[in-house]
Protein backbone atom coordinates (compact mmCIF):
# COMPACT_ATOMS: atom_id res chain seq x y z
CA UNK A 1 0.00 0.00 0.00
CA UNK A 2 1.26 3.92 -1.24
CA UNK A 3 1.61 5.56 2.30
CA UNK A 4 -0.06 8.57 1.25
CA UNK A 5 2.43 10.99 3.07
CA UNK A 6 4.44 9.80 0.06
CA UNK A 7 2.58 11.62 -2.50
CA UNK A 8 1.88 14.48 -0.24
CA UNK A 9 5.50 14.99 0.22
CA UNK A 10 5.82 14.49 -3.76
CA UNK A 11 3.25 17.04 -4.69
CA UNK A 12 4.88 19.97 -1.94
CA UNK A 13 8.32 19.00 -4.11
CA UNK A 14 6.65 19.33 -7.51
CA UNK A 15 5.06 22.45 -6.16
CA UNK A 16 8.18 24.28 -4.95
CA UNK A 17 10.40 23.15 -8.07
CA UNK A 18 8.19 25.38 -10.40
CA UNK A 19 8.15 27.67 -8.14
CA UNK A 20 11.84 28.14 -8.05
CA UNK A 21 11.87 27.87 -11.73
CA UNK A 22 9.56 30.24 -12.66
CA UNK A 23 11.22 32.87 -10.11
CA UNK A 24 14.76 31.92 -12.03
CA UNK A 25 12.52 32.75 -15.08
CA UNK A 26 11.26 36.19 -13.58
CA UNK A 27 14.49 37.71 -12.84
CA UNK A 28 16.98 36.02 -15.72
CA UNK A 29 16.41 38.56 -18.23
CA UNK A 30 17.32 40.94 -16.17
CA UNK A 31 20.76 40.15 -14.59
CA UNK A 32 23.40 41.79 -15.60
CA UNK A 33 26.46 39.74 -14.36
CA UNK A 34 27.62 36.83 -16.42
CA UNK A 35 28.68 35.19 -13.80
CA UNK A 36 25.00 35.80 -11.51
CA UNK A 37 23.60 34.45 -14.97
CA UNK A 38 25.50 31.31 -14.98
CA UNK A 39 24.91 30.50 -11.39
CA UNK A 40 21.01 30.76 -11.96
CA UNK A 41 21.18 28.79 -15.16
CA UNK A 42 22.94 26.12 -13.57
CA UNK A 43 20.48 25.99 -10.93
CA UNK A 44 17.56 25.78 -13.18
CA UNK A 45 19.34 23.01 -15.09
CA UNK A 46 19.36 21.10 -11.64
CA UNK A 47 15.82 21.71 -10.84
CA UNK A 48 15.01 20.52 -14.23
CA UNK A 49 16.88 17.32 -13.66
CA UNK A 50 15.08 16.48 -10.01
CA UNK A 51 11.55 17.57 -11.88
CA UNK A 52 12.26 14.49 -14.17
CA UNK A 53 12.93 11.99 -11.41
CA UNK A 54 9.99 13.55 -9.26
CA UNK A 55 7.65 13.47 -12.29
CA UNK A 56 8.53 10.19 -12.81
CA UNK A 57 7.70 9.06 -9.38
CA UNK A 58 4.42 10.73 -8.97
CA UNK A 59 3.35 8.97 -12.59
CA UNK A 60 4.58 5.71 -11.07
CA UNK A 61 1.97 6.58 -7.81
CA UNK A 62 -0.65 7.71 -10.70
CA UNK A 63 -0.64 11.20 -9.56
CA UNK A 64 -0.57 14.58 -11.65
CA UNK A 65 1.42 16.46 -8.81
CA UNK A 66 0.62 20.02 -7.92
CA UNK A 67 1.22 23.64 -9.19
CA UNK A 68 2.44 26.65 -6.45
CA UNK A 69 -0.15 27.91 -4.47
CA UNK A 70 -2.07 31.02 -7.06
CA UNK A 71 -1.91 33.66 -4.14
CA UNK A 72 1.65 32.94 -3.26
CA UNK A 73 3.17 32.68 -7.45
CA UNK A 74 1.32 36.42 -7.67
CA UNK A 75 2.48 37.83 -4.39
CA UNK A 76 5.72 36.48 -5.29
CA UNK A 77 5.69 37.47 -8.98
CA UNK A 78 4.45 41.43 -7.61
CA UNK A 79 7.01 41.27 -5.15
CA UNK A 80 9.76 40.88 -7.96
CA UNK A 81 8.41 43.61 -10.32
CA UNK A 82 8.09 46.21 -7.14
CA UNK A 83 11.64 45.70 -6.31
CA UNK A 84 13.26 45.38 -9.57
CA UNK A 85 11.41 48.48 -10.89
CA UNK A 86 12.84 50.34 -7.81
CA UNK A 87 16.17 49.05 -8.38
CA UNK A 88 17.43 46.62 -11.35
CA UNK A 89 20.70 45.78 -9.85
CA UNK A 90 21.65 42.14 -9.41
CA UNK A 91 21.99 43.18 -5.87
CA UNK A 92 18.21 43.37 -6.22
CA UNK A 93 18.10 40.15 -7.84
CA UNK A 94 20.20 37.59 -5.28
CA UNK A 95 18.52 40.02 -2.64
CA UNK A 96 14.92 38.13 -4.14
CA UNK A 97 16.71 35.06 -5.05
CA UNK A 98 18.15 34.54 -1.59
CA UNK A 99 14.51 35.03 0.06
CA UNK A 100 12.59 32.98 -2.10
CA UNK A 101 15.19 30.48 -1.35
CA UNK A 102 15.09 30.53 2.52
CA UNK A 103 11.31 30.49 2.21
CA UNK A 104 11.56 27.31 -0.21
CA UNK A 105 14.08 25.70 2.63
CA UNK A 106 11.85 26.69 5.21
CA UNK A 107 8.12 24.77 3.50
CA UNK A 108 10.13 22.12 2.29
CA UNK A 109 11.59 21.05 5.74
CA UNK A 110 8.36 21.60 7.14
CA UNK A 111 6.55 19.55 5.00
CA UNK A 112 9.67 16.33 5.56
CA UNK A 113 8.20 16.67 8.79
CA UNK A 114 4.68 16.84 8.36
CA UNK A 115 4.81 14.01 6.36
CA UNK A 116 6.82 11.41 8.11
CA UNK A 117 5.85 8.61 7.01
CA UNK A 118 6.80 9.34 3.52
CA UNK A 119 9.30 6.74 1.90
CA UNK A 120 12.95 7.06 1.61
CA UNK A 121 13.03 8.00 -1.86
CA UNK A 122 10.51 11.00 -1.73
CA UNK A 123 12.46 11.83 1.55
CA UNK A 124 15.44 12.11 0.00
CA UNK A 125 14.36 13.86 -3.38
CA UNK A 126 12.78 16.47 -0.92
CA UNK A 127 16.34 16.61 0.86
CA UNK A 128 18.50 17.07 -2.23
CA UNK A 129 15.94 19.69 -3.32
CA UNK A 130 16.31 21.57 0.39
CA UNK A 131 19.97 21.31 -0.40
CA UNK A 132 19.26 22.97 -3.78
CA UNK A 133 17.65 25.88 -2.87
CA UNK A 134 20.22 26.55 0.36
CA UNK A 135 22.94 26.29 -2.23
CA UNK A 136 21.72 29.08 -4.32
CA UNK A 137 21.29 31.25 -1.01
CA UNK A 138 24.69 30.76 -0.23
CA UNK A 139 25.92 31.30 -3.97
CA UNK A 140 23.99 34.45 -3.89
CA UNK A 141 25.84 36.04 -1.15
CA UNK A 142 29.25 37.26 -3.33
CA UNK A 143 26.09 39.12 -5.44
CA UNK A 144 24.38 40.78 -2.68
Amino acid sequence: MIEPDTIKLLRECDAGIKMGVKSIDDVLDRVESTDLKQLLNACKDEHDKLDKELQQMLDSYGDDGKDPNFISEKMAKLKTEVKLQMDTSDNTIADLMTDGCNMGVKSLNKYLNQYAAADEQSKDITKRLINLEAQLAVDMRKFL
